[in-house]
């Protein structure tokens, strides 16, 4: 990561802007640089008359400030600084920053000293093995002067001898200009040591140009009918970007500082672990990475800072509760004490360390009761993992508002070696919860009208936008109710426009279930056993230069009958992630049920190393929606606030989310059936709008138009005559005939779930096309064909 920040909604004028910057700096780099190599002593330029004509390449302009600098500081200086120069103009080009611009300036022009000393020492030292002094080394500038009143200090206040004085004072000069240059070049220095990373930034800066131009002409092209205003972070005028410009290079970072915990009084034997809302939190904004198409993530500006609260509970309010819990537990015969107090921006968890004997069934039954006699609005019970107490969370009178930026921000997320990583919110303890979709590594979410479902897919969306980009991960995003996910149609992620017919989005599913299968076709050609592997094998193989290949069947051959094999190189193009998700399976599920759950089935079960993730949500988490199998394919479960226990157990397989108190309000089941309370992230449409209206502004999307066309199956090709009356579960319903060796029209028609007509046309087809035989006396049917 370069130090650097990143300056929000970059538009057509921001970013010319900083390519002029980046101009600016890259020409007076090489105005330095060429004007100091073409430099004579002996012509006329800073406090030198000649009659000589000026050889210099830049004139007398060039002769004048390269004289001034070699003079004055030395020869290392119009070298350093030239270099300097360019390194922060392709900072500028790459539409960077400069953090810490004033502290920086100021250490510049003291390198620029520090380097005319460092000049002349290099002039001492070279002074012992030259017969005759050249003119490079001999000036008598500025630096000269102070080179030669530090030694004199050296001398006469140090009382060093001549030697060591001089050996002293040129390592500490050496090292104080290594340090100073270093902070400057930041990682820049990086790069300088690889000549990969030297030769890149040279062609980065035309091809990002080129696209910039690019893609400004698509958009044009592709919007010119829209109104302007689904883009009005075009709006805005030369000058008052030219304050913004001004605000991100100059404003220094500040961070706020935690608070100090909770005190509750110790007689009373209480620890509390009270949470520390304002966490440190690093203001700076995140740059947005580049890809090589020059794609570039969403900033964290686009986000509402929502303010945290700086309201602490009072000890002696978090005391009286724990006691009064106490006395209720006690009015139930529940004997135990309160061992500690864990207060969360949501809710607070007081910690019952139970007596010996006491089962703790007895205390989770009564929640409704507990709430009651605390005139609570809804109370949990639970264990507490890893503890000998259960814990008793008790709403809290103002709630807090957990933002989707600050997760964002935290280092959480922002270190993370998650590949796909969702923003989840925080738990009780007011600790970010980050999950890694690819090691779930499905996702199955269940919540009613108003429980924040919505909300919290949201977020999990714009986690991955501001982490992916379309080159490393797509979407199918699949709608029924044409409402949730329409906002996201016409980002670049998404392979194919939001899906909201059933029928269609089956064909994409049974897509996803075909590119499962031809990804893991690749794999097995390469060797390898996930998608990171075979990402990983083809860039090495692009890095080599080598050529991969793969044998495929053609044909058969007319006269032998042997099978033809053929070679075929391998696309070196590395496979992005897909996500896929679902969001009211409920409603698919009654279009077509056996379809669908077998299409997710096979998903879940096989499509994680192939890099093919689901996310599915659904408002009513039946049994006759979340099936069995489905629940054994979906280890990890989130439930939002659901209306009887009987959803609870049917999503976690306990009760417990029909206390939840709504609003992002949350239970996290992670793969080893560890459940967590989580209050998910606060975001509203309008922070939505301004993501993705940044994302389809860079580039159109690029639809695979196969994932909703229809995908003919020529094992039963012949299904049903030519007139187009084929039934869609014809081919289904021959596979289910020849497996289970059964057939009949009540079979199809329970199995499949369908009409009677229906399942009686399908029989009358397969008995058409000699795959059963016609009914016997008693009405049983043979299987005729195996195939």
């Amino acid at each position: 990561m370069y130090e650097n920040e990143y300056i929000p909604q970059l538009t057509f004028k921001k970013k010319i802007l900083l390519i002029f910057f980046g101009l600016i700096l890259f020409i007076l780099s090489i105005f330095i640089s060429l004007s100091s190599l073409s430099f004579n002593f002996n012509e006329t330029g800073w406090q030198s008359v000649s009659n000589l004509e000026t050889q210099n390449i830049f004139g007398q302009y060039g002769s004048y400030v390269s004289g001034f600098l070699l003079k004055e500081f030395g020869i290392l200086t119009p070298m350093f600084l030239s270099l300097i120069l360019m390194l922060y103009g392709f900072k500028y080009l790459r539409y960077q920053v400069i953090s810490n611009f004033w502290f920086k300036l100021i250490l510049m022009i003291g390198l620029l000293l520090i380097s005319g000393i460092l000049s002349q020492s290099i002039h001492e030292i070279l002074n012992m093995f030259l017969s005759q002094e050249h003119e490079l080394l001999n000036h008598e500038g500025f630096s000269t002067k102070i080179y030669k009143s530090i030694l004199l200090i050296a001398n006469q206040e140090l009382h060093l001898g001549g030697n060591y004085s001089f050996i002293l004072v040129n390592l500490l000069i050496t090292l104080l200009f290594i340090l100073s240059f270093i902070y400057i070049a930041s990682t820049k220095i990086k790069e300088l040591l690889f000549l990969k990373k030297i030769t890149e930034p040279f062609y980065l800066p035309l091809v990002w140009i080129y696209q910039l131009l690019s893609n400004l002409l698509i958009r044009e092209l592709y919007f010119q009918n829209n109104n302007d205003e689904y883009f009005p972070q075009t709006k805005m005028s030369f000058f008052s970007f030219l304050k913004s410009f001004i605000y991100f290079n100059f404003s220094r970072n500040k961070k706020i500082k935690p608070k100090t915990p909770i005190n509750i009084n110790k007689s009373d034997k209480l620890k509390s672990e009270k949470l520390n809302i304002k966490k440190t939190i690093n203001n700076q904004r995140t740059l947005p990475l580049t890809s090589q198409n020059g794609f570039i993530l969403p900033s964290t500006d686009l986000l509402v800072d929502q303010k945290i609260s700086n309201e602490n509970p009072d000890d002696n309010i978090l005391n009286s509760n724990a006691k009064l819990l106490e006395g209720v537990l006690k009015d139930y015969s529940i004997e135990g004490s309160i061992e500690t107090v864990q207060y969360g921006p949501v809710v607070t968890r007081y910690d019952l360390k139970p007596a010996p004997g006491l089962r703790s069934q007895r205390v989770i039954s009564l929640s409704d009761d507990i709430a009651r006699s605390m005139l609570a609005e809804s109370v949990r019970v639970a264990m507490v993992p890893g503890k000998n107490v259960i814990g008793v969370e008790l709403p809290n009178k103002k709630r807090q508002i957990v933002a989707l930026r600050h997760l964002l921000e935290d280092e959480k997320f922002q270190d993370s070696n998650y590949k796909l990583p969702l923003c989840l919110g925080k738990d009780i303890a007011g600790k970010p919860v980050i999950a890694d979709l690819s090691t779930m590594p499905h996702l199955l979410i269940a919540g009613t009208t108003g429980s924040g479902k919505s909300v919290g897919v949201n977020s999990m969306i714009i986690s991955l936008l501001y982490k992916h980009t379309p080159e490393t991960c797509r979407f199918i995003m699949i709608d029924p109710k044409m409402l949730e996910l329409s906002v996201y149609d016409g980002i670049p992620h998404l392979l194919t426009p939001v899906v909201t017919d059933p029928k269609k989005a089956i064909t994409a599913l049974k897509w996803a279930v075909r590119e499962m299968e031809n990804r893991y076709s690749l794999m097995s050609k390469l060797a390898v056993r996930n998608i990171e592997n075979y990402n990983e094998r083809l860039l090495l193989a692009r890095k080599k230069g080598e050529i991969l290949n793969q044998t495929i069947q053609v044909g058969f051959d007319s006269e032998t009958g042997q099978p033809i094999f053929e070679e075929k190189e391998i696309d070196l193009t590395p496979l992005p992630f897909i996500v896929i998700l679902i969001d009211e399976v409920a409603d698919l599920m009654l279009v077509a049920g056996k379809e669908i759950e077998a299409a997710v089935q096979r998903l879940a079960q096989m499509a994680r190393a192939a890099g093919i993730h689901v996310v599915m949500a659904t408002q009513r988490p039946s049994v006759d929606v979340i099936t069995g199998t489905i629940k054994a394919n979906f280890p990890t479960r989130i439930s939002f606030q659901v209306t009887s226990k009987i959803d609870s157990r049917t999503i976690l397989g306990e009760q417990g989310a029909e206390q939840l108190l709504g609003k992002g309000d949350m239970l996290f089941m992670a793969g080893g059936g560890k459940v967590i309370r989580v209050h998910g992230p606060f975001l509203d449409d309008t922070e939505v709008e301004k993501v993705t209206s940044f994302l389809t502004s860079q580039s159109v999307p690029d639809y695979d138009e196969t994932v909703t066309e229809e995908y003919s199956n020529d094992t039963f090709e012949n299904g049903f005559d030519s007139n187009n009356t084929k039934d869609e579960l014809y081919d289904e319903a021959v596979k289910l005939v020849i497996r289970e060796q059964k057939a009949s029209t009540s079979f199809i028609q329970r199995y499949f779930r369908i009409g009677y007509n229906r399942a009686a046309t399908i029989i009358e087809k397969m008995e058409e096309n000699n795959i059963i035989s016609k009914p016997g006396r008693a009405g049983k049917r043979d299987i005729i064909s195996e195939k």
